[in-house]
């Protein structure tokens, strides 16, 4: 019971049609419905109506991130569990928002809009459940078959991590501490995957990444001739992380915000212990190969 998965990423962006350029042809995701002021996409294995969507405004970041919950009735719950930790709850009634029925909305700890909804328009993916094809065709550039996770900032990290574990029920798989046994990152888990929101230090309300996954290391590969050809910005990578075990490449799409690719990692069973990293070691922590971190990747966010 209780929140599942990452459901959808929102963020603005100041040239609405050169993003959605960018993330149908060089991502390969699909639009699935545009309005006045936004665009929605999907990768093509997600049967969600969205996962991404692009809002124009006259600057970048994060407008929302969206978590979906098993039940209708969990949202009646987790909006007292928050209500009772001290932050106000908004509901958003069905029709509201695009693609998706009631939801609850409120601001986080750390100061990014949060929303949490059950009900989603199911639009299905480019392949058939019984006797797919091997393989998907017609798709352009990476063409990641769904989102993955997403990683904000916040002031207090310990702060935010202890709002969603204890009001939220999500686990921390992996936690990078300082000198002083305080957290500055946490990676934490709803869906036993490595991880489906981290948190690092760094400005309330800030965006660091959203990720997409990608089925195996060759597909990473691929991904980085993708992005070299259309002369996107590299972050970082390809490159594997010592937390999480994941490899990755990082990069910034046409408007700045920070895209990820990912594959690998392990599952976290309802018995895996929590992982924890020391500053001394932090440059193994987050890319295992170069042992250091850039200074752009530990400053720059939207």
């Amino acid at each position: 019971m209780g929140i599942l998965r990452l459901g959808h990423v929102d963020v603005t962006v100041t040239d609405l049609d050169l993003a959605t350029a960018y993330y149908t042809e060089v991502m390969g995701m699909i639009v699935v419905e545009r309005d006045a002021d936004s665009v929605y996409l999907k990768c093509w294995d997600e049967v969600d109506h969205h996962s991404l969507r692009l809002v124009y405004a006259p600057r970048v970041g994060l407008d929302l991130m969206a978590f979906k919950v098993e039940r209708e009735d969990d949202l009646a719950d987790l909006e007292k569990a928050v209500n009772r930790y001290g932050f106000p709850v908004q509901r958003i009634s069905k029709g509201e928002s695009v693609g998706q029925g009631e939801s609850i909305r409120f601001e986080t700890p750390s100061g990014q809009t949060m929303e949490l909804v059950h009900d989603v328009e199911k639009v299905g993916g480019l392949l058939p459940k019984i006797n797919p094809a091997p393989f998907v065709t017609g798709v352009p550039g990476i063409a990641p078959p769904r989102m993955d996770h997403l990683l904000v900032t916040a002031e207090e990290v310990g702060e935010a991590t202890t709002f969603y574990t204890s009001v939220l029920g999500f686990r921390v798989t992996e936690q990078l501490l300082d000198g002083n046994g305080h957290q500055i990152g946490t990676w934490m888990e709803r869906s036993f995957s490595p991880h489906d929101l981290a948190i690092v230090s760094g400005p309330n309300g800030g965006l660091h990444h959203f990720a997409f996954w990608l089925d195996d290391w060759e597909s990473v590969r691929k991904a980085a001739d993708t992005l070299a050809y259309n002369g996107i910005q590299i972050d970082v990578g390809p490159t594997r992380h010592g937390v999480t075990r994941g490899s990755t490449i990082y990069f910034f799409d046409p408007l700045g915000t920070r895209n990820e690719v990912f594959t690998g990692g392990y599952r976290p069973d309802p018995d895996f212990p929590t992982i924890t990293w020391t500053e001394d070691n932090i440059g193994r922590a987050v890319f295992y190969y170069e042992g250091e971190l850039n200074e752009r990747f530990m400053k720059v966010h939207t």
